[in-house]
């Protein structure tokens, strides 16, 4: 027994040397994650934009990054990546980046919280793969035709699309969208067949709408505005729960007879999972004091938007509850994923 009682020593010693250095190793990351925290910022940020430049999203990825680079003493680089897929392939490479906070992303709700019932292997976890940061704002659609389409009201477009033989040909940003959803949920509550061509971005979208290419989409209302206001597109309805600043004179869909429809865009930003909490926390702090500022409220307002202050919980949460609403519409609807 005796002889054994070494063993057991030597045993017990080495599991106590072996916690030991991993609790120094653990406390050595800390110290590391703090260190970079305390000086952080220390170079510029890059702020991903996962669709080409022009767009609603490089809109509102410049609004807050002006600001945050005047907090945060650096620059703040707005890196437009078009590359198709609704925005995912960008976003996914955000998902693979360094989690040090000087590379984040403008979120939205097509990338978070429609792509995964859009795409079969989109590449990320949208509640594993991010540390949500905040949300910035909150945006309906417009649902604009062109001139030619004889239909002046929803209710007159329903009609005409029950009357032809035909799916109803219609744009959007792109397959996965959010906009695509929104004419998927109009389709499904008006009872009427609709075919997507999806572009590569709203600003090409809006161009073949105006030549009359397609002759109906649901897009942000900014993008589409100019046209509208010259009379070059039909606004007949916004998608949000009241009427939009910009188009007052326009109903929403609610209003025009499809009781119950609702569709908002959501905008935030992320950044990599494993980013140190006290990064997140100071981009945070500083997002939500440029929303709060009377300057960018009123660019956000010129943009069809409202402020949305948050904590990154909320965002988390956000992000769940959006995800849950439209695979939940996407399960109904009998939607297939993209491979």
């Amino acid at each position: 027994m005796r002889r054994g009682l070494p063993g057991i020593s030597l045993c017990r010693g080495r599991r106590m040397r072996g916690t030991a250095v991993g609790a120094a190793v653990l406390l050595t990351a800390a110290a590391l994650s703090s260190a970079r925290a305390d000086d952080y910022p220390s170079r510029p940020i890059t702020l991903v934009v996962p669709f080409p430049a022009g767009g609603t999203n490089t809109i509102m990825a410049r609004i807050v990054a002006d600001k945050l680079a005047d907090a945060l003493g650096q620059q703040v680089i707005v890196d437009n990546r078009g590359g198709g897929a609704g925005g995912t392939i960008g976003t996914r490479q955000v998902a693979r980046s360094e989690p040090d906070g000087y590379t984040i992303l403008l979120a939205f709700t097509s990338t978070l919280s429609t792509a995964p019932s859009m795409y079969a292997n989109l590449g990320y976890d949208v509640r594993k793969d991010f540390a949500p940061i905040g949300l910035i704002s909150s945006s309906p659609s417009v649902l604009s035709v062109h001139p030619s389409l004889p239909a002046t009201s929803v209710a007159g477009l329903i009609a005409l699309l029950k009357a032809g033989p035909e799916p109803f040909q219609y744009g959007s940003p792109g397959v996965g969208s959010i906009n695509q959803l929104a004419a998927e949920l109009f389709a499904h509550m008006a009872g009427v067949k609709l075919t997507q061509i999806p572009y590569k971005g709203t600003a090409p979208l809006i161009n073949d709408l105006i030549g009359g290419h397609v002759r109906m989409a649901f897009s942000p209302i900014p993008v589409a505005y100019g046209a509208i206001a010259a009379g070059k597109l039909r606004a007949l309805a916004t998608t949000g729960t009241k009427r939009s600043p910009l188009l007052p004179e326009v109903p929403t869909i609610a209003e025009s007879g499809l009781a119950g429809y609702q569709v908002a865009l959501h905008y935030g930003l992320v950044a990599p999972a494993g980013t140190p909490r006290p990064i997140v926390e100071r981009l945070n702090r500083e997002l939500n004091a440029a929303l709060a500022t009377d300057e960018v409220r009123k660019r956000l307002a010129n943009e069809g938007a409202e402020p949305w202050l948050s904590t990154p919980e909320d965002y988390a949460a956000d992000i769940d509850a959006e995800e849950t609403k439209w695979s939940t519409l996407a399960r109904s609807i009998g939607w297939k994923p993209e491979q």
